[in-house]
Order: C-alpha cells, then structure tokens, then sequence
C-alpha cells in the first residue's frame, strides 16, 4: 500500500503546488505543449475517479484460504519459464532498497523547474504530470482491483501464514511502482527533449529515465513482491504513459510561408510570382 499512500501525497502537493502558481492562460506562447480545462478536467478526473474505484476494490479483496493457498503451491509447477525462477523470492531489504530509486523517480519531474524555460510553465507543467500520474494509477488499481495473482513470497514456505494469507499477497499483476516510476521519468524526459530539442545532455536524460524504474523492479522482484512479466508490463504501460500524456498535448501551431513561384502556363508563357504557403 505504499504506493498508494505516495500517489496521494503526490498528487495533494501537485494541486497545491498548481494552485500557488501562475495560472495556464499566462503560460508564454513558447511552450511546446497546450492545457485545455474541459478535456484535461475530464481526463484528470476520470483518472482520479478509476483510482479511487480501483482502491475500492483493492480494500474489497478476500483473503486467501489455506485451501487456496495449497491448490497454489501444488499448481506452481504451471507457472510461465518467463518468471519461474522467481518463485519464493523474498526480502525485507530490497523492499528497502527498492524505495530509493522510486522516490528518486517521482523527485525527477520536479528537476525540470530548474530549467528556466520550463519554469516559466511551471502549473501547466505540473498539470501534465498530475495527469499522467493518475492516468497510471487509475489503471494500476483497477487492475490490482479485478485481477488475483499471487506473489512470489506466497511460495515461500519460510513465510509467515498470516502474511501470505493476506490479500496484499494477490496482487502481483501487475507492479505499480514501476508503472508509476516510468511514468514519472519518462515524463521528465519527455518534457526537458521537447523544451530542448537540441540538448546534447538528451541522451542522458533518457539513459537515467529508462534505469531507474528498471533498478525499482529489480529490487522488487528481489523483494518477492513481483514476477517479471509484472515487472515489464508495468514498465511499459508506465513509460507509454508518462512519454504520450506531454506528446498529446503538443501545440498543432500552423505556419504561413511565403514562397517564389514560376512556371510555364498553357499558351507557353512564362510567369513569375509569389505564393503563400499553409503547413498546420
């Protein structure tokens, strides 16, 4: 549930921080990306709206039965080789070791202000991310939510029974705290390549956006908590996420040119001019 607990603490700064801001209709005309109330209301909306109906149904999940939990050990045999090898891992520590880079991710965002251009966007930039964020998250939980599957720790017979009893123990598929790190640094460096489209430091920004929700689920397959096809689909649902949300933003802006034009005409005479040209 940490997770959760830390989308809400982000997203309670993100409107506060939005709040005390300049507001979008000041943002400058150079900003590669355009906010619309209405459209980004309703989509941030229904996105927070998921998550919440998605919690809900997290809360709502049964606890397992030793009986269940039996036909589980027993059928374990019949788990994908994509993430057989990870069955009964478990680790205290790397559930620690795992909430370094995952704080780091949601801190990347917020490097960006640093940046004087994008400063100068700073509450619409904040907008995107939050709506990013909970795009994420609405489709975490309502995953989390629907979907039952153990994780690897619930094979581990040196684990306690009540802990893998418990409901927190079904919800392998699939991991959001990569889903939400990848989101998050793909979004940074989707946002510093757009206002930089020229920056040598691009390639960089994009080696660390890829690593550190990769190192968030390492650590969690290390920890017990997912297997890696959980780990993989997070971290694609989470990068497609946090890189399309600025990409469909982007402004259209149409540019008027005016170019030469010459050319023979039907009855052989040769003409010069100029003409306007539309690209949009």
């Amino acid at each position: 549930m940490i997770y959760l607990r830390s989308m809400k603490k982000t997203a309670t700064t993100l409107l506060l921080l939005i709040i005390c801001t300049t507001g979008f209709s000041q943002t400058k005309k150079n900003s590669p990306y355009e906010w619309d109330w209405t459209r980004d209301g309703i989509w941030t909306g229904a996105a927070l709206g998921a998550t919440v109906t998605g919690y809900s149904l997290i809360l709502g999940k049964e606890d397992l039965t030793e009986a269940e939990l039996q036909r589980e050990l027993d059928n374990q045999d019949n788990i994908n080789f994509i993430d057989k090898w990870a069955v009964g891992y478990n680790s205290e520590a790397a559930i620690g070791q795992s909430n370094i880079p995952f704080a780091m991710s949601f801190a990347s965002p917020f490097v960006l202000l640093f940046d004087d251009d994008v400063n100068e966007h700073t509450a619409q930039i904040l907008g995107l991310y939050l709506e990013s964020l909970s795009t994420t998250a609405g489709l975490y939980t309502v995953t989390a939510g629907l979907v039952n599957r153990s994780r690897p720790y619930v094979y581990n017979e040196t684990v306690s029974m009540k802990r893998r009893l418990i409901n927190n123990g079904q919800r392998s598929f699939y991991s959001g705290h990569v889903a939400a790190a990848a989101t998050a640094t793909f979004f940074a460096a989707k946002v510093y390549s757009d206002f930089n489209p020229d920056s040598p430091s691009k390639v960089w920004i994009w080696a660390g956006a890829a690593t550190i929700p990769a190192a968030v689920g390492y650590f969690r397959i290390k920890a017990g908590q997912h297997f890696l096809t959980d780990v993989l689909l997070g971290y694609g649902l989470g990068a497609v996420t946090g890189y399309f949300t600025p990409e469909l933003h982007k402004t259209k802006e149409s540019l008027i040119e005016v170019v030469p034009s010459a050319g023979i005409s039907r009855t052989g005479d040769i003409y010069r001019g100029i003409g306007l040209q539309m690209t949009f």
